[in-house]
């Protein structure tokens, strides 16, 4: 059975678009065709005895612990309703342009993209919160619609977010394998801050894509999208600062450490985490004086312990290193108390229990689909299957970039089904290694990709925003009119990936400088 890998990929895709759940859709599929395989002598079923080493291989991987952290870190921030001094500080700032209150809810997506890493909470935050405001102001629906759900997009490709760690591992293995099969021994990898700070800029710019045509459809059809009549008038400064300031922190100390190299992704995930307890904790009651004070106890401590460590078990120690030493204590019991009120505010305002529930929610689907995936691309290694999609990428017209223009088209055309860990876990481990073979660059290929799969978010019939939305959204907003507004966005995804295809430098520059 020549095609018995084809066929295993195509059972697949069946089994998850009859609505079967994904981990076990991907599991079933690989024991039933490595059955298969075995008793029509298709696969050595030896080769199932690596799936220990593949799992333990997944459980050990120091880069998905940042994932529940970035989790915790972004729903504890959707629960603090930070959202909600963002896009009324940010409404009032533009509101009063043609399309200004577009804008406000784009910038404050790219905030809260950078901040939390959140679609789902992205979107229904605005989807309460922006989306009645512009109706009541007259936005077309469907405009209003599409820039809510595009604008909670965002978190798939504005580091950090779960995509981008995600994509990361798998890209970083698929660079390693390349290498191997091309007689290089000494191995580079891809790390996660390189995936980050190659993503940064074309971020950012699918941010002005999204704000030019804001703007231009706002002068040519300014009944689409008026001005907003507001008595509050615009905020000062110092409005402006107070609402921008907590996430904008959040950002540099989290973002920074990691492309500053001071810190792994893990250390700064932790580090994130934290800092969405304690802006949570001050918003629910927790003294303002205590969690500054403790917020700068942990700050100096982490500057005194990289610049002056102190270890308690060397025998050379001098007066002063005790000293030292008892000031790090004190500066870190200090900050413990701050996390620990914050805690306690937070508990007692039912914040950190469902954050808690939903970060283990969405971390065991994630982790369930890595695991799973591992088993499904053993199987279909054994069944000569990476023989046969390295064939029909070389066999595909136009060299390299004919092969690289056809799997964005598959992983586009996927993105109409099949969630964006599914894609990531399941087919690129299958066609990024030929990819890289054929001298595609790995970061640049990483975040054509992300884009392409941010863009899944918002494709009918199963994009994720546009159910988020649909459960948020005011009852007069139709499912037709929500589909119907994420069209053009979805046109300026595509154009977003053709940029980044023909200026290669908007993804590679950044790494190239910081790494």
């Amino acid at each position: 059975m020549e095609y018995l890998d084809l066929l295993m990929f195509a059972a697949l895709m069946g089994c998850i678009l009859l609505g079967f759940p994904v981990s076990f859709s991907i599991a079933g599929v690989a024991v039933i065709f490595a059955f298969i395989g075995w008793a029509t002598d298709a696969m050595n079923i030896a080769l199932m005895g690596a799936l220990g080493q593949r799992v333990f291989g997944v459980l050990t991987n120091d880069v998905l612990i940042a994932i529940p952290l970035f989790v915790l870190m972004g729903v504890v921030l959707e629960r603090s309703r930070i959202a909600e001094d963002l896009l009324h500080t940010m409404g009032r700032l533009f509101g009063q342009l043609r399309g200004g209150l577009g804008i406000s809810v784009v910038l404050v997506g790219a905030l809260l993209a950078a901040s939390t890493g959140i679609v789902g909470a992205t979107v229904i935050a605005m989807g309460m919160i922006a989306l009645p405001t512009m109706l009541r102001t007259g936005y077309n629906p469907k405009m209003a619609s599409g820039l809510v759900c595009t604008a909670g997009t965002l978190g798939q490709i504005i580091p950090p977010s779960t995509l981008l760690i995600i994509l990361s591992d798998v890209m970083s293995s698929a660079y390693q394998q390349a290498q191997y099969e091309q007689g290089k021994f000494t191995i580079e990898t891809i790390s996660v801050g390189q995936i980050f700070a190659g993503a940064l800029i074309p971020g950012l710019t699918l941010v002005v894509i999204y704000i030019a045509y804001i703007l231009l459809r706002g002068f040519f059809r300014p009944n689409d999208m008026p001005p907003v009549k507001s008595d509050d008038g615009r905020p000062d400064m110092g409005e402006v600062i107070r609402a921008i300031l907590p996430p904008v922190l959040l950002i540099i100390a989290v973002l920074g450490a990691i492309l500053g190299g001071i810190a792994t992704p893990t250390e700064a995930a932790s580090v994130g985490a934290i800092g969405a307890i304690l802006m949570a904790g001050i918003r629910q009651g927790a003294s303002r004086n205590l969690v500054l004070a403790g917020t700068a106890a942990l700050l100096i401590l982490a500057v005194m312990a990289g610049i002056a460590p102190v270890r308690f078990q060397r025998n050379d120690l001098t007066g002063f290193d005790y000293v030292l030493g008892a000031g790090y204590v004190v500066l870190a019991i200090a900050g413990i108390a701050a996390i620990a009120a914050c805690l306690k505010q937070a508990w007692k305002a039912d914040v950190l229990k469902s954050a808690l529930t939903s970060t283990m929610t969405v971390t065991a689907m994630i982790f369930a689909t890595i695991l799973t995936a591992s088993m499904f691309s053993l199987v279909f290694i054994g069944l000569g299957g990476e023989d046969h999609v390295a064939e029909i990428l070389e066999s595909m017209p136009g060299g390299p970039m004919g092969a690289l223009f056809f799997c964005m088209a598959v992983i586009f055309v996927l993105g109409f089904f099949l969630d964006f860990v599914e894609i990531t876990v399941i087919l690129l481990p299958l066609i990024a290694p030929g990819l890289i073979m054929m001298g595609h660059d790995p970061v640049w290929l990483a975040i054509l990709i992300a884009i392409n799969l941010q863009t899944s978010f918002l494709t009918p019939p199963f994009g994720f925003s546009l159910f988020y939305l649909r459960s948020a959204a005011p009852p007069e907003i139709t499912t037709g009119q929500i589909y119907a507004g994420v069209v053009p966005f979805i046109a300026l995804q595509v154009f977003g990936i053709f940029v980044i295809w023909l200026w290669p430098s908007l993804a590679k520059w950044l790494p190239s400088v910081v790494f």
